[in-house]
């Protein structure tokens, strides 16, 4: 595990090389991003960026959306795959918007984990980016991954845990933006089969770097 002064400075490397920690996901309310995280499972950013302006402009609001059928809303997502479960739960978690929650996103996990479609990785999300709730730890594959390698965690694979153990070491208000650079470092340098460790911003307190260097 790393010090206090080694999380900091872990934060603090990332913060300055990835300075915009912003979501990769193109949204403009809580809404759009909330049926974009159902879209991105198993599917790129990108992808989902590039279909959702056909998509918002077609179903703009949960209002519309819940009025909808599955079937009409799956040509527009047909490219993110797994589009008949994507659709099913985004017409659902509509329905259910409208009719608990007044067409308004929920601003808490409680609610959030009732909509079809919603994990704690995707209510986290919303938490954070919409309504800038501190201590939200979104735990991706590549949270997963650095927060192992760079000692953050020890040895953990299970999401629920790794964001326990997170929110335990990171300063509240710093949460979020750690997740999205994690995402940004993970994606140029820390890859899964090839990091880069030599172009690396925190590698003087990885401790995957130093046990490399021991052999």
């Amino acid at each position: 595990m790393r010090t206090p002064e080694q999380v900091r400075g872990i934060l603090e490397g990332l913060a300055r090389e990835y300075p915009l920690a912003d979501c990769t996901l193109d949204h403009t309310e809580a809404w759009e991003l909330l049926v974009q995280v159902r879209l991105a499972a198993q599917c790129t950013d990108e992808r989902v960026n590039k279909i959702s302006p056909a998509l918002f402009q077609r179903f703009p609001s949960a209002e519309i959306m819940a009025q909808a059928t599955a079937e009409e809303v799956e040509p527009y997502i047909h490219s993110c795959g797994f589009y008949h479960g994507k659709a099913r739960d985004i017409v659902g978690a509509a329905k259910m918007l409208v009719e608990d929650f007044g067409g308004v996103v929920p601003d808490n996990m409680e609610d959030l984990l009732k909509l079809p479609g919603v994990g704690r990785k995707s209510a986290n999300l919303i938490l954070g980016d919409v309504y800038h709730k501190p201590g939200s730890v979104v735990v991706d594959t590549h949270c997963i991954r650095l927060s192992n390698r760079l000692g953050l965690v020890d040895d953990m694979k299970e999401p629920a845990k790794i964001e326990t153990a997170l929110r335990a070491i990171l300063p509240p208000e710093e949460c979020s933006d750690f997740c999205h650079r994690v995402v940004y470092h993970g994606r140029a340098v820390c890859s899964a089969r090839a990091p880069k460790c030599e172009s690396c911003c925190v590698r003087e307190f990885c401790q995957t770097y130093e046990a490399r260097d021991r052999v």
